[in-house]
């Protein structure tokens, strides 16, 4: 594979990183507008939400066999099609005020984005490998940057009083000129053997041994998984509640909230894409510590800041803080060449179940003491990525076949 083919993959990986992230935003940023049309309170919105994790809890688990059947040019193309269709039956719920229509296309929603999210990463782990160079984070800073553009539609077109459904019916329209064209420049090899997430282990002679072990029976991999659990908490939390946060406690209009949503997403793209050069330097574990040690300070400062201003610095330390997590967790489960897509699939699992989940269980808390407070729960998470973080030390080569043991 020449490095000509392997630049025009990393491209092509950024654009459906960045392409995730804008879909994903043009929905959270205006969560409060579907809320108001469906005459929601926070805690049934809550339950709402839930709708997309259930179709990504199922998806998730299923998309290493997925991406072994198809690659994941074709996988992420299944995906970005499935939440496509979510999409179209969303915006006919949202025009005929229907809960029950809004919750089957938010499952397929989830479904789409569950398989797209996961072969985009595994297709990531295998072209940063390639490039022998720390360029995972910039792949999640296409995803933020995409967020941060869908943010800033989803706050002008609130502004401007468009409704949901015709920008969703928009949304549609991109994503499916999106996934013809780009997986096409994805790399040829990257189809793997993750299915069920397991993937063959060759010995030192090249045979392979008589049953691979499965990688979520690997406690390197699942304490890898806890690492990323927190911070895709953390920024899943912001992705869903903090523009309603910024509305309900603050006093904020709707767009100011999604102008609150769009400075996280800033932060968080920034540090994304100047992050490799941190790891590079420093390393992956104190890189972790000041990452979530970050995001702990900007929670509580955006929670208990007097005013938007203060909140509004919160967000930025907050954002700055969720930004290296997620794509150093991808990076460490992906160290063993041989193992790398089926350790990636789990790990991605783990923390897309944390990203889809845990957020709507912040909007049923926040039926008692309200969104901007029920935020703070998020800090036990971070406490415990924080303490699982070292098990993210790059593995010395020779650890490569032991760390399954």
């Amino acid at each position: 594979m020449n490095q000509k083919s392997v630049r025009h993959a990393a491209l092509a990986t950024f654009a459906v990183f960045a392409i995730n992230g804008f879909v994903f935003a043009s929905w959270a940023a205006r969560i409060p507008a579907v809320t108001r049309v469906l005459g929601l309170t926070a805690g049934e919105m809550g339950l709402l939400l839930l709708t997309i994790a259930a179709g990504s809890v199922i998806a998730l688990p299923l998309a290493g066999t997925v991406v072994a059947r198809l690659g994941t040019a074709s996988t992420v193309r299944v995906g970005g099609f499935t939440s496509s269709l979510g999409g179209l039956i969303i915006a006919t719920a949202l025009a005929w005020d229907s809960v029950p229509l809004t919750a089957l296309g938010l499952f397929f929603f989830g479904v789409g984005i569950g398989l797209w999210d996961v072969s985009q990463n595994v297709e990531g782990a295998d072209v940063e490998r390639r490039l022998g160079r720390t360029i995972m984070p910039r792949f999640h800073a296409g995803f933020s940057g995409g967020a941060l553009a869908g943010a800033l539609v989803g706050a002008a077109l609130s502004a401007m009083n468009v409704s949901m459904s015709a920008h969703l019916f928009a949304i549609v329209a991109l994503v499916v000129v999106a996934m013809v064209a780009i997986p096409r420049h994805f790399l040829p090899s990257a189809r793997t053997t993750a299915a069920a997430g397991s993937q063959p282990v060759r010995a030192p002679g090249g045979s392979l041994p008589a049953k691979a072990r499965s990688a979520w029976s690997e406690s390197r991999t699942l304490l890898v998984g806890l690492v990323v659990l927190g911070a895709a908490l953390t920024e899943g939390a912001a992705n869903d509640w903090i523009a309603k946060a910024t509305v309900d406690g603050i006093g904020a209009t709707e767009s100011g909230g999604a102008i609150m949503f769009a400075v996280f997403v800033a932060s968080m793209t920034a540090f994304r894409f100047f992050g490799g050069r941190f790891i590079d330097a420093h390393g992956r574990v104190p890189v972790l510590y000041g990452s979530l040690g970050a995001a702990l300070l900007g929670l509580v400062l955006f929670v208990v800041a007097p005013n938007i201003w203060l909140a509004g610095l919160g967000a930025v330390f907050w954002g700055a803080g969720a930004a290296l997590g997620f794509p150093m967790g991808m990076s460490a489960a992906a160290d063993d060449p041989a193992r790398a897509a089926a350790r990636v699939s789990v790990v991605s699992t783990i923390g897309y179940v944390a990203f889809l989940a845990g957020p709507p269980l912040l909007g049923f808390l926040g039926d008692h003491v309200t969104v901007r407070w029920a935020l703070l729960a998020i800090g036990a998470a971070i406490v415990a990525s924080i303490l699982t973080a070292p098990a993210a030390k790059p593995l010395p080569v020779e650890d490569y076949e032991g760390a399954s043991r």
